[in-house]
């Protein structure tokens, strides 16, 4: 039997970590609402990662596996979005320098037969990023990129950023938003290949 590999995320590095271990894989995009009151990251993760495969998995018929994924940065247990504007991204960047902060990426994986029932998989995977010493005007010329603008904690580790980052303790693809090793061992210990969706 084969199941199809779905990702219910438009993440180009997302959709990149799956094409880069040569899976096979269509992309849905969930429209579900991610308004929450969670704020432990790992918790806040895990939630939202199963709210987006539920609302994709609901819609397919046929075996499939859903991928739901969701990733925060967290530093000093305060989780860091999205910046709102340049300020709010200095604010972050400045913040997050000469130290060491989290990223928690959660994934849900809905896993389902072709009688409709579903086998649902979540869980958390976190990394510490240590970020260098940054000088006023770093921080303004990395701004200027605008690299920053649409992510969690207003940098990419895949990017520009990657100047000033000064170790990575964990998993690198976890940062990046997709804990591909994670996903692939829990798959395969049940049976199914990621890179194929064969059951084995």
């Amino acid at each position: 039997m084969k199941y199809r590999i779905v990702l219910a995320s438009g993440s180009p590095r997302r959709k990149e970590i799956l094409a880069q271990i040569g899976a096979s894989y269509d992309v849905i995009v969930s429209d579900c609402d991610e308004s929450t009151t969670v704020t432990e990251p790992a918790e806040l993760v895990k939630e939202l990662s199963c709210r987006k495969a539920e609302a994709v998995a609901k819609e397919l018929t046929g075996p499939a596996i859903v991928i739901g994924a969701d990733t925060v940065v967290a530093y000093d247990g305060s989780i860091l979005g999205k910046p709102k504007d340049r300020a709010d991204a200095k604010r972050m960047i400045s913040m997050l320098e000469n130290d060491t902060h989290q990223v928690y990426t959660g994934v849900s994986l809905i896993i389902k037969e072709d009688t409709g029932v579903c086998n649902v998989i979540t869980f958390a995977e976190c990394s510490e990023v240590s970020v260098d010493v940054m000088t006023d005007r770093q921080i303004e010329e990395y701004l200027d990129t605008r690299e920053g603008e649409d992510k969690a904690g207003s940098y990419a580790v895949q990017g520009i950023f990657a100047a000033h980052i000064k170790g990575i303790k964990g998993d690198y693809f976890n940062i990046v938003g997709l804990p591909v090793a994670g996903i692939y061992k829990r798959l395969y210990e049940i049976g199914i290949d990621l890179k194929t969706g064969e059951k084995l």
